[in-house]
């Protein structure tokens, strides 16, 4: 029934302006106006990802959004030369470099960030 929807994802986010600017200038994607007044982020070869505003929002305690990228540690500089601040981790079931980057925990090179929302978002090494 459902397998040639085109689905998409949204989540919920305190600001529509903040989300905007920061999805925009600092992430450097498309960003669109909704007449809903939502906004649609564009991710090139994805469907688009809806944020709406919520007056009770309360940021995700999960990755809401994974950016595959090539060249981790190029991908990190570049955003933290755009301030953006790469979560910490020093937990058994996983840990990060200095850079905010996990390397050889199970899975890719992953590292954890978030929205002006709180929303966590991630990107990873594909190789």
């Amino acid at each position: 029934m459902l397998q040639n929807s085109k689905a998409f994802s949204s989540f919920s986010v305190d600001d529509v302006r903040k989300a905007k600017e920061f999805y925009k200038e600092v992430l450097g994607l498309e960003v669109k106006d909704n007449p809903m007044g939502v906004i649609e982020v564009v991710v090139s070869g994805s469907s688009n990802i809806l944020l709406y505003p919520k007056p009770n929002h309360v940021p995700a305690t999960f990755t809401v959004l994974n950016f595959p990228v090539e060249n981790i540690d190029q991908a990190v500089d570049d955003l933290i030369a755009k301030g953006v601040k790469f979560e910490i981790y020093n937990q058994e079931s996983i840990k990060t470099d200095q850079k905010g980057i996990s390397r050889g925990n199970g899975g890719p090179d992953i590292a954890w960030f978030r929205d002006p929302a709180g929303n966590i978002l991630s990107i990873l090494e594909t190789t």
